[in-house]
């Protein structure tokens, strides 16, 4: 879900209704956690959520060895302590994840009111003056258009929804023109403010046959495949991310910087190379890049595809965040934990140690984990897209819902807060007055500090 401080860092920034308490019912109403019904937690919705029973060892021995390391145990990185170390929960149950088609739409596809058009692609939202009226989009058949009594939602996502707004005349005045769009409202913060959580991943060999590596030969991929179609369990249900860790680059500051994903396997390229031998891999990823980029539209033309310039690396501070964290991976790699375990280091590798040789190793090898938000912000400044109440400024009858929206990028996966957004819009769609702030504790705003277990 992120930091409770990233939302509460929102509603500093006038926006009302978007702080930790205000949300945090919105995360429970989406949940249907399989384990913790508590203060932070929801059993009963549509979203499932599960744990694990960490079947590898290596996942046991991490844990383990981050304690030996000096960090906290952290049983629940949604609940009251999100720093430390500890189990990841999954949106999945029993082995099959839960998206939010499978939660939210495919339950409901038979409704009257309700028409799914796949295969179709939006080129441009209809305005008379400033209400928006109609969606035009593209099938294999040709062009068609669907008229909008009442709102239209975008929902495109921070690459699509600012490239949508953008061609049907919504967005910075001087691009608009300069392809020829008629231009509806001038909203120069349209693309904007584009943020993403860039990842770089530490390997080791593994020394004993205890990895993910042994499932990869022929017969036993079948055996996987046959075993998960017949009992749903097995090998081809294990989630390859059990364990990891929120961690600070920096001792003084208040809330994690640092995600990281522990893999009992060798992952190149996001496994797009194969691995060829056991080995074990730690994703460190920086959760507040300073670095802001953004998306623009390269012609007239709504099928071409958008500019994106992430501008990844451009601050000296998220720079440094990646450096820290590739020690401190190597030093939770180097605990007592994995001595039985640990082989040599495939990447960085020994060659390389000081702070510029891995600086340099970050640049050539650092990969987006696909969480890019912020390009159709909600803010009351400039450069706000929409208000806090998701509708797009200058406009009518239109409101962004997704991702985009997020003026600032959450300190952890975008899933479960994109998710929240929409759960608090559909009772602004609907003029449902919005759920009860729920006010519960957190371990910054304790006193004696962090839970060490």
């Amino acid at each position: 879900r992120g930091h409770a401080r990233d939302y509460d860092g929102w509603r500093q920034l006038g926006l009302e209704g978007w702080s930790y308490a205000d949300v945090l019912p919105y995360f429970k109403r989406s949940e249907g956690n399989e384990e913790y019904t508590d203060d932070y937690h929801n059993g009963e919705g549509p979203l499932k959520v599960s744990s694990t029973a960490l079947g590898y060892p290596l996942f046991r021995s991490f844990i383990q060895a981050g304690k030996e390391a000096g960090y906290p145990y952290t049983e629940d990185f949604n609940g009251y302590q999100q720093e430390g170390i500890g189990p990841y929960q999954f949106t999945g149950s029993k082995g099959e994840r839960f998206s939010a088609s499978k939660s939210y739409l495919k339950p409901v596809m038979e409704r009257d009111n309700l028409t799914v058009l796949t295969g179709a692609q939006i080129t441009r939202i209809e305005f008379d003056g400033s209400t928006a009226k109609r969606v035009q989009y593209k099938t294999k058949e040709g062009i068609d258009t669907a008229h909008a009594d009442g709102e239209i939602i975008v929902c495109g996502g921070a690459i699509n929804s600012p490239q949508v707004l953008m061609h049907s005349g919504v967005g910075p005045a001087d691009t608009l023109k300069s392809f020829g769009i008629n231009v509806v409202h001038d909203a120069p913060g349209v693309g904007k403010n584009l943020q993403d959580h860039l990842d770089c991943t530490i390997l080791y060999e593994v020394s004993q046959p205890v990895t993910f590596f042994r499932e990869t030969k022929p017969w036993r991929e079948a055996m996987s495949g046959l075993r998960y179609v017949l009992f749903g369990d097995g090998p081809a249900t294990e989630y390859p991310t059990q364990t990891g860790a929120f961690l600070k680059s920096r001792p003084e500051l208040e809330v994690p910087d640092l995600q990281i994903h522990f893999v009992p396997g060798l992952v190149y390229k996001h496994a797009q190379i194969p691995a060829d031998r056991h080995g074990m891999t730690g994703h460190i990823c920086q959760l507040r890049p300073e670095s802001r980029g953004y998306i623009t539209i390269r012609s007239d033309d709504p099928l071409d595809e958008p500019v994106i310039q992430p501008n990844y690396l451009v601050a000296e501070s998220d720079r440094r965040a990646l450096v820290e964290g590739v020690k401190i991976m190597r030093d939770i790699f180097a605990q007592q934990a994995f001595d039985s375990y640990r082989g040599p280091e495939l990447a960085p590798g020994a060659t390389v140690n000081t702070d510029e040789e891995i600086a340099g190793f970050v640049r050539e090898n650092a990969e987006t984990i696909y969480h890019p938000i912020g390009t159709c912000k909600m803010g009351t400044d400039e450069m706000a897209v929409v208000g806090a109440d998701l509708k797009v400024h200058g406009t009518e009858n239109l409101r962004v819902v997704d991702a985009s929206v997020m003026p600032t990028l959450i300190g952890g996966n975008t899933n479960a807060p994109t998710i929240m957004i929409a759960e608090k819009a559909a009772d602004m769609i609907l003029g449902k007055p919005p759920l009860p702030a729920e006010i519960v504790p957190i371990a910054e705003d304790a006193e004696d500090g962090l839970a060490v277990a």
